[in-house]
């Protein structure tokens, strides 16, 4: 018994701090044609917004093509001698978190650059949630933050009766 209250204990704990991922993007660089050459990735990040706590999702060959990050000057010439980090796992699916909020380069090395596989994207922080519109009634109103917290408190309920009844 106690080993299940312990387990419920820090069921409730993790769900705490993984609600604020919840909302996090994984993006699949190039979407349906993957990290390959012949696609333009500037116009592909055109249109995104990429936030802190999102996620780049790599997909291509691994045996031609790899996943480097690299300063601006070396994303702009397309040098790969020094990169800042290498992401290739060596599966040709490679998961990259935004985690700092900045820009950031990725090109792919072994002359795949020059062809165009290569990406900027920077990373913002989340915009604030928006607002709800005001709400005319005379029932009680739940906020975004109750959706977590009640079914968090009805599970601290649950973990103290079933500690009582252990106890007890």
């Amino acid at each position: 018994m106690k080993s299940s209250i312990l387990a419920m204990a820090l069921t409730c704990a993790l769900v705490m701090v993984m609600v604020p991922h919840v909302f996090a993007k994984r993006y699949i660089v190039g979407g349906n044609k993957g990290w390959t050459s012949n696609v333009n990735y500037t116009v592909w990040a055109s249109d995104k917004h990429f936030y802190l706590g999102d996620w780049l999702f790599f997909v291509y060959d691994r045996n031609q093509m790899d996943v480097l990050e690299v300063n601006k000057t070396n994303y702009e010439n397309c040098n790969t001698d020094h990169p800042m980090a290498n992401w290739t796992t060596g599966a040709g699916r490679d998961v990259v978190p935004l985690n700092v909020t900045r820009h950031r380069y990725f090109v792919s090395g072994k002359g795949f650059c020059f062809g165009g596989m290569k990406l900027s994207v920077r990373i913002e922080k989340p915009p604030p949630p928006p607002k709800a519109a005001p709400v005319k009634s005379d029932a009680p109103r739940m906020s975004y933050r109750s959706h977590f917290v009640l079914p968090l408190v009805f599970a601290i309920g649950a973990v103290w009766d079933s500690f009582l009844r252990v106890m007890g």
